[in-house]
């Protein structure tokens, strides 16, 4: 969730009184840069609204932070697919990391599939994975961060290249109905392959028929 700050600003020598609109934070940030604010004592009146215009109270924001420690947040995805030609065999691997409880955990998983036509399929089947996973995990209403080395997924799902082929479609459709549904907020972003060498490796284990669904956990990433 983030939230934008409404601020009642009064100057040390002024009569009138100023209102001034930040843009969207995670919580925490808000939090911490309302009273940083408010220590200057110039601060008239601060409301917190997050991104469905609902207005929270500062004491409710707090409470919603410790209630967040307990469930995974801080959410990072890397994710790959590959496709073997000449055996009409994919395998996709995912690795997500995430915060509980002030400790730090990655997750990673893949699978061997059958019946899809391409790479870039299989791109978007390993996309739909990691979003299985999260709803697994139970993670809903957060921001995401998910990385893969595919432009083609990346920019269709980010809306920026367009989209013809009708498999990829009903790919971007599965994903966009399930992101929407556990109310993420998700950020798209393109890497190189060598940055995406966890789920690329993860994905060719599968088609290897070695199968990983395994959560540790890690030093901070």
């Amino acid at each position: 969730m983030k939230i934008r700050l409404e601020i009642f600003y009064k100057p040390k020598n002024g009569t009138n009184q100023y209102e001034l609109t930040t843009d969207f934070f995670p919580v925490q940030e808000a939090l911490f840069l309302s009273e940083d604010l408010e220590k200057t004592g110039r601060i008239a009146k601060i409301n917190f609204i997050d991104q469905t215009d609902a207005s929270w109270l500062k004491k409710h924001l707090h409470k919603y932070l410790e209630s967040l420690k307990e469930e995974p947040h801080n959410i990072l995805i890397y994710f790959d697919g590959g496709f073997n030609e000449e055996e009409r065999l994919s395998g996709v691997g995912v690795a997500i990391y995430y915060e509980q409880n002030e400790k730090y955990f990655r997750l990673r998983k893949n699978e061997r599939l059958e019946q899809l036509s391409s790479n870039n399929e299989a791109e978007f089947a390993a996309l739909w994975t990691a979003m299985n996973e999260l709803e697994r995990l139970g993670v809903h209403h957060l921001p995401v961060t998910v990385k893969g080395d595919s432009l083609v997924v990346i920019n269709q799902a980010k809306g920026e290249w367009p989209c013809y082929e009708p498999e990829h479609i009903r790919w971007l459709d599965k994903i966009e109905e399930k992101i929407k549904a556990l109310g993420l907020e998700v950020s798209f972003e393109a890497i190189n392959r060598a940055e995406n060498k966890e789920a690329d490796q993860l994905a060719s284990q599968a088609l290897l028929e070695t199968y990983i669904d395994a959560t540790s956990e890690v030093k901070k990433y």
